[in-house]
């Protein structure tokens, strides 16, 4: 028998109780691998949540499609981005807008998880890619913004690079569900990008990710035969053993 599709109540009531797994993948053949692996929450571009496909690779996952709200646009943008998602089975929906437009967004009662701490596409207010909530005055910062996200109605936040102490401190005062990445234990879920977990990141991997596999020099290697595949046949061509009578 299948397990169920978890619930905005279910992630709320285990709060505490169980520690949930969250990848972001890019292709239906990662959320499949992820669904059979038993990770439970899955950040997924947009666009897949529209591909009936979906469903069949991953159908338990509590889907996030989430996108920069540079990408998305102002609150009525972030509405009718959000709608034809939710009718095609989104779970909740990453927010990295305005508090106006996540109080919007869950006033249509659309669950909606904002972003604390170190937040990429703001990164310019923190002093760009790190920890956030080192100092008292930073760690209000992170508070406040939580505080914030209650308030607007948001039921997560994703609570990046925050040190564990303030995670903690935070998870034992709000209601929220936190989804940690990189920012400790305290969470109630760990979130990482898959390119980190399969090793298929060439360029940096940051400090808190923890590479699993070695798919870039798996992909390598495919490469090196693809080249020597080619170049036989272009040699056989050249020298026409090919085409064989």
């Amino acid at each position: 028998m299948m397990a169920k599709r978890l619930t905005v109540r279910d992630l709320l009531d285990q709060r505490g109780k169980h520690q949930f797994a969250m990848l972001r993948v890019e292709t239906l053949e990662e959320a499949e691998a992820a669904e059979k692996a038993g990770v439970e929450l899955l950040s997924i571009p947009p666009a897949m949540i529209m591909d009936r496909r979906f469903r069949d690779a991953a159908p338990t996952a509590f889907a996030f499609p989430g996108d920069n709200f540079y990408e998305i646009g102002d609150t009525a943008d972030f509405l009718k981005w959000a709608f034809p998602l939710y009718k095609h089975g989104a779970d909740g929906f990453y927010c990295s807008g305005s508090l106006t437009t996540i109080r919007a967004m869950a006033d249509h009662a659309l669950p909606v998880c904002g972003h604390v701490g170190l937040i990429p596409s703001k990164r310019t207010w923190t002093g760009g890619f790190k920890a956030v909530g080192k100092t008292l005055e930073t760690a209000q910062r992170v508070w406040n913004q939580v505080k914030a996200l209650e308030e607007a109605g948001a039921f997560a936040a994703e609570i990046e690079v925050v040190p564990h102490a303030i995670t903690q401190a935070i998870a034992e005062r709000t209601s929220l569900f936190l989804i940690s990445m990189g920012a400790g234990a305290g969470g109630h879920a760990q979130y990482l990008f898959t390119d980190d977990v399969l090793g298929q990141n060439p360029g940096h991997i940051p400090r808190h990710a923890k590479v699993y596999a070695d798919f870039a020099g798996e992909y390598a290697r495919l490469q090196e035969k693809r080249v020597t595949a080619m170049r036989a046949f272009a040699d056989d061509v050249h020298d026409g053993t090919y085409p064989a009578p």
